[in-house]
């Protein structure tokens, strides 16, 4: 039985990474995905930014589950060599932070390019960032992210099974949701090579993402699914839910049920804590927690 850790792309709650880690700690969350940060994206931070992060990190009891890495979102025909050199700083920042993941993409697409017409382009460049990242005890974990090559589950397949053995999963059940895909069946088809779960969920009426448990991404039996899975498992929250900084104001005038969506909160942390809250409720629910 996997045993369930729980982490955050904490910068959706806002503020820089002490503002961050309060929100962790607020919502019993052990580990970070970082992203947004003090001094911009992680994939800007200098190995003297990321000795610094760790000292604060590693003094607050805070651990990185994973480089939240932008790497593999650039278009399938834009250059890669300088993607792939800023990269291997990444890899090098994983091992500063002490995690042994790297979250990446499999390059995006346009309207007018076909995905399959790129696969050799796109798993030759993979294999570039795998065949690294694993020389230098880093694993890749590729994201589902709409628009690139492996959106769908049956490409997700294609680059884990062709890869097995230095690329592992992230399964982000709202993403594949926004590309029409099948929850259930899509964990069952990938389910050996997910390393770790990002925990968003989504309506496929309206692609609109919600808290976890309010949606289509069937998080009750998914995370059900996930915990037969063996040692330590990462659940990372990303709530992208909506901020709507005039609901206060709609609230005293009246007039709140004129907000088009019913999931709107005042400020990041407010999302931020209603998503973390949502969590919380399907892991007891699942006796989990």
């Amino acid at each position: 039985m996997a045993k369930f850790l729980l982490s955050a792309f904490a910068d959706e709650a806002g503020g820089g990474l002490l503002s961050q880690i309060r929100a962790l700690k607020e919502n019993g969350m052990t580990h970070i995905e970082p992203r947004g940060l003090d001094y911009g994206n992680i994939a800007d931070y200098t190995e003297a930014d990321c000795r610094e992060m760790r000292m604060i990190l590693d003094y607050h009891g805070i651990g990185v589950s994973a480089v939240g890495s932008p790497f593999g979102k650039i278009n399938i025909e834009d250059d890669f060599e300088p993607h792939f050199e800023k990269f291997k700083r990444g890899v090098e920042n994983a091992n500063i932070l002490g995690t042994k993941n790297i979250r990446m993409f499999s390059f995006f697409f346009n309207e007018d390019q076909n995905p399959e017409d790129y696969r050799d382009e796109v798993f030759a460049r993979v294999e570039r960032f795998c065949d690294y990242s694993v020389s230098n005890g880093i694993m890749c974990c590729h994201e589902n992210e709409k628009g690139i090559y492996g959106d769908i589950e049956t490409r997700c397949l294609d680059l884990l099974q062709t890869f097995a053995g230095k690329l592992k999963g992230v399964f982000d059940p709202a993403n594949f949701i926004q590309c029409g895909v099948k929850i259930l069946p899509a964990y069952e088809l990938l389910k050996d090579y997910i390393e770790y779960m990002h925990i968003k969920d989504c309506r496929y009426e309206d692609g609109f993402v919600v808290p976890p448990g309010a949606g289509d991404g069937c998080l009750k039996e998914l995370l059900l699914a996930f915990s037969q899975k063996d040692g330590d498992r990462f659940l990372t929250l990303e709530p992208h839910l909506k901020v709507f900084d005039g609901l206060k104001d709609l609230e005293q005038t009246g007039g709140a049920d004129s907000v088009s969506e019913k999931y709107a909160y005042p400020t990041n942390r407010d999302a931020f804590n209603a998503a973390a809250n949502a969590l919380h409720s399907i892991l007891k629910e699942i006796g989990a927690e």
